[in-house]
């Protein structure tokens, strides 16, 4: 990649921060990666809130993790990562279906959030020109005029630490759902930054777990709100022969308890029976660590006028989603492989073409995870024709995978970011998702191939 510029600056050390880094480097002579935590090796830290709880990356995310740091997979693997094949492994329960499990093509390396960070941010910082400055935080941006922005100012978070000025041509946020740019860009004279936003009240509830050595669970079970139920489930197993348990449930009656016996039996009620029966006989690791999640939220930077240059936005700043899907960390890949395009195409131009080409790569995960959140009658929003109409067969291709191999591995394709949403909508898929109970998906493309 050819140089554009001297000096790019990220706000924040998270994967967002640390993908467009990846991103970055080798565009821009000089990195810096402001980061407000003093980072550590493999813990949770108090900038990533949603630390502790069970974290996957999407087979799209995986992918392009991998292209941007090749070896990255062997390295998480060397380091305890488990590796699992999703459809033999990995049992779901979806809009109360459970689905039929399958070899695939695709396999998933499964970590904490903690490690994955830290061996993603070791990549990052054997990257030439990469320098993080940890312990600072972000309290504005510079300009030196309505048109462009010019750096950040920081101050350290130790007492008697001064404020400091960094210069840079490109600033990109990556500090999350907290970040303040909308507001400095209204106190500079921009804005406003038009938003969409479905209001939830998530609550989230995790222990780490050691199983039993006869449990025989998989290596990771989901099960999914559905209406009716508006809570769910996720067990990953992890490094250091461990599962991470997290429980969630919308809004305040159905927030899961930290207590022992609360948490307990809001498990019992969601896992399925053999799977609590390995979760009761489990050792705890620790405590019931909590987060909550208040709203899906898009900032719709493309259609902000004003819009200065030098300035970008990743991540949760960016566009966050309801942790149940597990989008974030494969959406902030998504954006990552989009700056790294728009760098190719060189400076002029760049804040604009970033923010059209992210906001085009953020449409698909958007629209399902809404879709899927508005399904949910506890969900306060407008569901129009298509919304219903989309989430009725949604729930019959849930169904119709709970015995097709076929669809089931259609539609992980579809949820996995790999292919997009129409893939459902091909005439054998439909066909065979609408089809009466009792009837076989053999008759149907038999008298689909015969035109009946």
């Amino acid at each position: 990649m050819r140089s554009i510029g001297e000096h790019a600056v990220v706000l924040g050390a998270g994967m967002a921060g640390l993908l467009a880094a990846r991103a970055l480097a080798g565009a821009y002579e000089r990195v810096t990666i402001v980061e407000r935590d003093e980072v550590g090796a493999g813990r949770a830290r108090k900038g990533v809130p949603q630390g502790r709880h069970a974290h996957i990356l999407l087979p799209r995310g995986q992918r392009i993790l991998e292209e941007l740091f090749p070896g990255v997979e062997r390295e998480l693997i060397g380091g305890g990562a488990v590796v699992a094949d999703p459809g033999v492994d990995h049992r779901f329960t979806l809009g109360g279906h459970a689905l039929v499990r399958r070899p695939g093509a695709e396999r998933a390396v499964q970590a904490s959030r903690p490690f994955l960070e830290q061996v993603v941010r070791g990549r990052v910082a054997a990257l030439p020109g990469v320098r993080f400055a940890d312990g600072r935080d972000v309290v504005g941006l510079l300009t030196d005029g309505p048109g462009r922005i010019t750096g950040v100012e920081v101050m350290p978070r130790h007492l008697g630490g001064a404020a400091e000025e960094i210069r840079a041509d490109l600033v990109v946020d990556a500090m999350g759902r907290a970040g303040r740019t909308r507001y400095w860009l209204e106190r500079l004279g921009h804005g406003p930054v038009p938003q969409e936003e479905i209001r939830l009240g998530v609550g989230y509830a995790t222990r780490p777990i050691r199983l039993p050595l006869d449990a025989r669970v998989g290596k990771a079970v989901v099960v999914g709100p559905r209406p009716g139920q508006p809570k769910g489930m996720a067990m990953v197993a992890v490094e250091g022969d461990r599962y991470l348990l997290t429980v969630a449930g919308l809004d305040a009656a159905n927030r899961p308890p930290t207590d022992e016996d609360g948490f307990r039996s809001y498990v019992r009620d969601l896992a399925p029976p053999d799977v609590f029966e390995a979760i009761d006989a489990a050792e705890p690791l620790d405590g019931v660590a909590a987060h909550r999640y208040s709203s899906d939220l898009r900032n719709r930077y493309e259609r902000m006028k004003g819009l200065p240059e030098g300035l970008l936005v990743t991540g949760d700043a960016l566009c966050s989603f309801n942790p149940v899907y597990a989008q974030g960390m494969t959406v902030a890949c998504l954006e990552a492989e989009v700056l790294r395009d728009c760098l190719d195409e060189g400076r002029r131009g760049l804040t604009r073409r970033y923010f059209r080409a992210a906001a085009k790569a953020l449409n698909v995960p958007w629209r399902m995870a809404v879709a899927a959140d508005l399904a949910m009658p506890e969900v306060e929003g407008h569901r129009g024709p298509a919304i219903r109409v989309m989430n009725a067969y949604v729930d019959r291709v849930q169904a119709a995978a709970a015995r097709d191999t076929g669809i089931a591995e259609r539609f992980f394709r579809v949820i996995g970011l790999v292919d997009p949403p129409p893939a459902l909508m091909r005439p054998s898929i439909v066909a065979r998702a609408l089809l009466p109970a009792g009837r076989s998906p053999r008759s149907v493309l038999r008298e689909e191939h015969v035109g009946v």
